[in-house]
């Protein structure tokens, strides 16, 4: 029987990752089909080994990017700058560099960074109408590190307004609508980030998080983050508008890395690290000491699927369980209980107050006295965390110094557990993604976990695990939800030992099959 040959279209209904872009040669009993361009969804690592090997060119690769949000981002409105003519360029320069013998980390890959980050050129609004055209003269010093490694960057993530909400819209640049379900959020505040990896818009991309912003967005969008220890990444260049972008510490907010496998994560991670140049820089340089463990049967690790302070969702709650089974099978210590974990209602407590404490720190004058009335109207024994938002809000000097007195004590409870533990196995949030809800009066927004409602900010405190003590935690996908959802888990390791939580998200990426892209 006579072969027939014909070309798979790149963009067919229907088509597997796999399947787009193929050659296949049939003759009616079997076919034999040969890949020649699916790099929709290739990872980072897979293009730098292209890149090397001569398979495909920057400009390629760019171009196939630029492709594809320009087809597919008018549904999720992922990218809200496009910067396609200076990418262009850039592949272009990575192409000659790599052709007069250099290399970098990331030289060639296209990729995106969230809108916060200063961008020499482009807006940086933070979602805020009246700084839609303030425009840095200069890069975010990580800006200025990925173009250094070779990066080419494609543009800029949606957030939402002021990074202060756990979806990404704004005045601006609209929504950023989910892949998965696009009536639902993509997460936030680093949402366009999220939403535009899980649709193979570029490689990596970079966010930040406070309160969650690199992993719930990527537990919603079934990709991999990771929360960095606090003060491991410099943050200069990612400050809301009109603040000059100093090298400020931050007391709880970090940088950090996004991608579509563990490996990416630690690929992007390694030129991020490192202090400012213009101050702890001067001194010193970080290494980062190598993960504990190479193999899975030799990690302890603490699972935990409850929270005293908000119910864990059926959902997440299976997603713990499937790590945790994947741990047991591979011969690893898991344990459920540990009298060593510091106390979770004072963790959450303590995590709610350092985060609105900040929040209105420059509030105005009428504002916070309207605040310090509503505070001092509350019934003393109102302990919820409502309550404990509010008279955060109105925190004295001594109150704050009180807080940071308790967090050192959660800090040293954290080092006794991790000579014990590896890594903490936790929920990011109790929900997947959850339909878009942009009430402007947030205390009215509920959260529907399993069929009952409850106060929208109160989801919070898982990510807040990690962020009030400023411990690294690595997010990973799961597995999908009845409702075809995706669900990740976060991976919480010792401070300043990130590698630990990263080689584990990487070796139960290899058991659980890690990113799947949205349909597919």
């Amino acid at each position: 029987m006579p072969w027939n040959l014909w070309l798979c279209p790149a963009t067919r209904e229907g088509d597997s990752v796999a399947d787009k872009g193929a050659l296949w040669l049939d003759d009616g009993r079997f076919s034999v089909g040969f890949m020649f361009m699916a790099r929709d969804f290739q990872t980072a690592e897979e293009m730098v080994a292209a890149l090397r090997a001569g398979d495909v060119s920057s400009v390629e690769l760019t171009e196939e990017a630029i492709g594809r949000i320009e087809r597919d981002d008018d549904g999720i409105n992922a990218v809200c700058v496009r910067d396609f003519e200076r990418a262009r360029g850039a592949a272009r320069e990575a192409d000659a560099a790599r052709a007069r013998g250099e290399e970098g980390a990331l030289l060639g890959i296209p990729m995106t960074v969230k809108e916060s980050y200063d961008l020499a050129g482009l807006p940086t609004s933070w979602g805020m109408p009246e700084y839609r055209d303030h425009r840095p003269a200069e890069d975010a010093v990580q800006v200025s590190r990925l173009k250094a490694a070779g990066a080419v960057v494609l543009g800029k993530t949606n957030v939402p307004l002021g990074l202060q909400d756990i979806q990404s819209f704004n005045e601006i640049y609209g929504t950023t609508n989910n892949p998965w379900d696009h009536q639902r959020t993509s997460g936030g505040s680093s949402g366009g980030s999220a939403a535009a990896l899980a649709s193979g818009f570029g490689a990596l991309s970079i966010g930040s998080d406070l309160a969650g912003s690199l992993r719930t967005p990527a537990h919603f969008c079934g990709i991999y983050a990771h929360k960095p220890t606090i003060g491991l990444v410099a943050t200069r260049g990612m400050v809301a508008p009109p603040a000059a972008p100093l090298p400020v510490e931050l007391d709880l907010a970090v940088a950090g890395p996004m991608a579509r496998t563990a490996r990416d994560l630690t690929l992007l991670l390694d030129v991020m690290v490192g202090p400012d140049p213009l101050t702890h820089g001067i001194a010193y340089d970080v290494t980062l000491p190598p993960a504990r463990h190479e193999r899975l049967s030799d990690f302890g690790v603490l699972v935990l699927e409850d929270h005293p302070l908000i119910p864990t969702g059926s959902a997440v709650r299976a997603g713990v369980n499937r790590v945790a089974d994947a741990l047991v099978d591979a011969g690893a210590r898991v344990e459920r209980h540990s009298p060593l974990l510091p106390d979770l209602t004072e963790a959450g407590t303590a995590y709610m107050q350092f985060l609105f404490s900040g929040s209105v720190a420059r509030f105005p004058v009428d504002a916070y006295e309207q605040l310090q009335i509503q505070a001092a109207g509350l019934s003393a024994d109102d302990q919820s965390l409502d309550a404990a938002r509010l008279r955060a809000m109105v925190f004295s000097h001594r109150d704050w110094l009180e807080l940071a007195n308790r967090r050192e004590l959660h800090r040293h409870g954290w080092r006794q557990l991790f000579a014990e533990f590896d890594a903490v196995v936790c929920p990011i949030t109790p929900t997947p993604a959850f339909p878009h809800d942009h009430n402007p009066d947030v205390l009215e927004r509920r959260l529907d976990i399993d069929g009952v409602g409850h106060p929208y900010f109160d989801q919070l405190v898982w990510a807040g695990l990690a962020t009030m003590p400023g411990l690294p935690a690595t997010a990973i996908p799961t597995g999908l939800s009845p409702e075809g959802l995706p669900v990740g888990v976060q991976l919480i390791g010792p401070m300043f030992e990130d590698r630990t939580p990263l080689r584990l998200a990487e070796l139960l990426e290899q058991e659980l099959g890690g990113f799947q892209a949205p349909g597919r």
